[in-house]
Formats: C-alpha cells, sequence, structure tokens
C-alpha cells in the first residue's frame, strides 16, 4: 500500500482516481533559458507527499534545489544555476559556479584546498561538479504496488595522457516518500593508477537552518579544522541568526556507526523540521561539517567523504591519499530524506 495525504492506497486505487501519474508524481526534463545558467539541462521529481528535487544533468547529476511542502531543504549561493562552460578551474574560481543546493559533489581526483601537487596546480573541490551527463536515461515504473522514479547517467573526467575516471550515477526515490536515495560507481577506465578523492557537499539552508537550530550526529571527536575554528568549537552543533562579517569554520569528525555500519545525522530547526543524510563509514570514512553563520552566506554543510579536505599535497604527504587501480571500482550509497 501506498501511503499519500493521510490514507493508504494500492495501485488500483490510485488508478481509479487520476488520469496520470503525474497528477501526484513523476518527472519532468527541460532547460534554462537565460542568463549563466542557459542551456543547462534539469529534471525535476516530484513524490506526491510535498517532497520535491531538481537534478542537473550538466552539472554532474548533482541537486542544485530541494523542497518539503513549499519549504527550502537546502541553501541556494548567489551564482545559482551556472553552466559548466563557466567554469573556472584556477584557485578559488569554483566558487563563482558553486549553487550550493541539497547536492554538489566534490572530486573525483582531488578536492579540497586549492595547492600544488607533485607539480600539477589544482583549484578547489574538483571537476567532477561541472561535467555533463551522458547515456542519461529516466525511468518511471510500477512494481507491485510501489511506484519507482529513478535517473542513471555517467559523467567522465579524464585528459590525454592522464586520468580516465568515471561516475555512474543513479538516484532514485518512490511515489509517497520524502526520501532520496543516491547509489555511486566510481570507476577508473585507465590504464594507470589514479588519486581518488570524493566528498558530497549537502548543504543546509534557511528554513531548517535558523536561530536555534542544531546538528545532531553520532560524533565521538570533533577537530577543528583551523585556528578560527578553535573560537566557539564547544558549540560546533549549534547555529545562530546570520552574523555580520561571520567567517566560516570547519571541523572534522570522527563519527559512531549503527550495528549495520551506517552513520545516521540530522540537521533540523527547533520546529523539528530538517533533513537527515545516512551513509556506510567504510565508504566513507571522514565527516566534514562547514559552519557558515554569514549574511547571505548563511548554511551549514554536512560532508561525508573518502578524504580529508586540506588539499591534495598535504593528503599525500600524510600517506592518507586514496588511490584507484586500474579497473577498480568504488561503491558509495547515501540516503537523505525529510524530517517535518
Amino acid at each position: 500500500m501506498i501511503e499519500i495525504y493521510g490514507k493508504s492506497y494500492s495501485r488500483e486505487d490510485l488508478r481509479k482516481r487520476i488520469g496520470n501519474i503525474s497528477q501526484i508524481a513523476g518527472t519532468k526534463m527541460y532547460e534554462l533559458l537565460e542568463g549563466k545558467g542557459k542551456g543547462v539541462r534539469m529534471v525535476d521529481f516530484w513524490t506526491g507527499n510535498g517532497f520535491y528535487f531538481s537534478v542537473s544533468l550538466d552539472r554532474g547529476m548533482d541537486i542544485p534545489q530541494a523542497f518539503y511542502c513549499g519549504r527550502s531543504l537546502c541553501w541556494h549561493s548567489s551564482p545559482g544555476i551556472v553552466h559548466p562552460h563557466f567554469f573556472e578551474v584556477k584557485g578559488y574560481g569554483w566558487l563563482r559556479s558553486f549553487f550550493g543546493g541539497l547536492l554538489t559533489t566534490c572530486g573525483l581526483t582531488y578536492c579540497g584546498h586549492p595547492c600544488v601537487d607533485q607539480g600539477e596546480k589544482l583549484g578547489l573541490h574538483g571537476r567532477i561538479s561541472h561535467i555533463p551527463a551522458e547515456k542519461v536515461s529516466i525511468e518511471e515504473k510500477w512494481e507491485k504496488d510501489d511506484y519507482l522514479l529513478s535517473i542513471e547517467g555517467i559523467m567522465r573526467e579524464t585528459a590525454v595522457f592522464g586520468e580516465n575516471i568515471t561516475l555512474k550515477r543513479k538516484i532514485t526515490t518512490r511515489l509517497g516518500e520524502s526520501r532520496l536515495w543516491i547509489n555511486d560507481t566510481v570507476e577508473n577506465e585507465g590504464f594507470q593508477e589514479s588519486p581518488h578523492m570524493i566528498l558530497y557537499h549537502i548543504n543546509g539552508g534557511f528554513p531548517v537552518i535558523k536561530e536555534g537550530s542544531k546538528l545532531i550526529s553520532p560524533t565521538v571527536k570533533v577537530q577543528p579544522g583551523d585556528k578560527e575554528a578553535e573560537e566557539g568549537k564547544e558549540d560546533y552543533n549549534k547555529f545562530t541568526a546570520p552574523i555580520p562579517g561571520f567567517k566560516e569554520k570547519v571541523y572534522y569528525h570522527e563519527m559512531k556507526t549503527d550495528k549495520s555500519g551506517f552513520v545516521k545525522c540530522r540537521l533540523a530547526n527547533e520546529e523539528g523540521f530538517g533533513f537527515y543524510i545516512k551513509y556506510k563509514k567504510n565508504q566513507l570514512p571522514y565527516f566534514i561539517e562547514w559552519k557558515m553563520m554569514g549574511e547571505g552566506t548563511y548554511v551549514v554543510g554536512v560532508e561525508p567523504a573518502n578524504c580529508l579536505v586540506e588539499g591534495r599535497d598535504k593528503i599525500r604527504k600524510k600517506g592518507l591519499l586514496p588511490f584507484l587501480c586500474p579497473g577498480e571500482k568504488r561503491e558509495y550509497e547515501l540516503e537523505i530524506g525529510v524530517i517535518k
């Protein structure tokens, strides 16, 4: 049975009440028509219970928008959705096209601070969020009494004489659900070992984030990322109203898993509205919190990752840089859901 609008319905019950399934749940593909986002392919999803999100096909199949009953779950940056042709790879140029959103993926061969690693100049957070998807397929289908909505595609980060890494992503939800599932497979399709860094930049914004909101997590230990984060570190999980001139704070969390090996944490306001994320620690052993209480840039990032964000050069020197051998694959699974 499907729970929707406060009642349970079978597939046949619903078929008798609607002319087309899009009346209650579905997907829609379109292109943006103006500004720096012109030409970006988007796909909207709605599940029939107020949960709505968008996937950007030309921006790594990331999720720039997500709402529940008209309330935003995530932060939208001032640049908004920008076409990947405007990507500025050097230094902090990545920030000129960072839309924030429910999910921005960082990686695949480097992420974190700009640096020079073995003579190669690397910018902020990598290329994957600016790579368009290929072989895209959208599926809507009944499986008994479940109506499934999914999208799948492949992004390739590659260069002649360089890496050849693919990300195959599938995003799934269901009629009546207020959650989604991300299933990623990263594969080294080249013939040489390659660094592999990946971080899931999940960005809570107003009204999830406001005065009195909290991060609730199975944190065992918190380490400030720098001297700025040292100040007020005891309030790492508490959030205030916007503060003029606030400087970002980054915290590294050591997380405890449940009996199944999952980490689950929540961002929620005092009324209990927000979202949770759930992931496997053996896939994503690090968790980074980005606390930014500034005016306009008012956001909390909850970021599972397979690496730290100090820059690839420093991670390599510490002996912590992940690699993919030729033909090797890595699987990543995340669940993101609404807290009502």
